[in-house]
């Protein structure tokens, strides 16, 4: 990815994180998890301290939505 990833960018980032955790079942990963995962992508240059629970819960929704519906 060419871009830098950034907190408005919930998409791309849960995109990342399905290449990146591909065999993870997400039933067992929490929102600090994917906080964690996400300010350690090497593509992401945002402030980590504005992350909240909206931004994080639509980054797992997101994620979810693509593995039931993204390889259609």
């Amino acid at each position: 990815m060419s871009d830098n990833l950034n907190w408005d960018a919930t998409y791309a980032i849960a995109l990342t994180l399905k290449r990146q955790y591909p065999n993870t079942k997400l039933e067992n990963v929490s929102l600090n998890q994917i906080y964690l995962w996400t300010i350690g992508l090497a593509d992401f240059a945002d402030d980590p301290t504005i992350a909240n629970e909206r931004i994080l819960a639509e980054i797992y929704q997101l994620w979810f939505e693509e593995i039931l519906h993204g390889d259609k």
